[in-house]
């Protein structure tokens, strides 16, 4: 899905890691939520309290999800998963544009 409609966007900005991770939120009329974002290069470790479905539109990163010993790389067109309640590690590698969404 390359658009949504029939959305509200919330204007203030989420912004992390001395902004070098930012993102709006995207709440639609089914209760559901996700966030459009950017990721600078550099090293971010999170935390979520749902399951997250990370798609990667363009960039190239490096994940460490819980209960993995090694990363897997990700690059643009790619997603993954983090379970709910979860830390995770990233390593991004060139300017990364990301759609996460929340799954309850």
């Amino acid at each position: 899905m390359s658009e949504f409609t029939n959305v509200t966007i919330i204007k203030k900005a989420n912004v992390y890691f001395n902004g070098n991770v930012t993102s709006r939120t995207v709440l639609f009329s089914n209760g559901s939520k996700k966030t459009l974002g950017v990721m600078l290069p550099g090293e971010y470790e999170f935390n979520t309290a749902d399951k997250e479905i990370m798609e990667i539109l363009s960039g190239d990163l490096d994940v460490l999800l819980p209960g993995e010993s090694g990363w897997k790389k990700i690059k643009g067109g790619e997603s993954f998963e983090v379970p709910a309640n979860a830390k995770f590690s990233l390593n991004i590698r060139t300017l990364t544009d990301y759609c996460c969404s929340f799954v309850r």
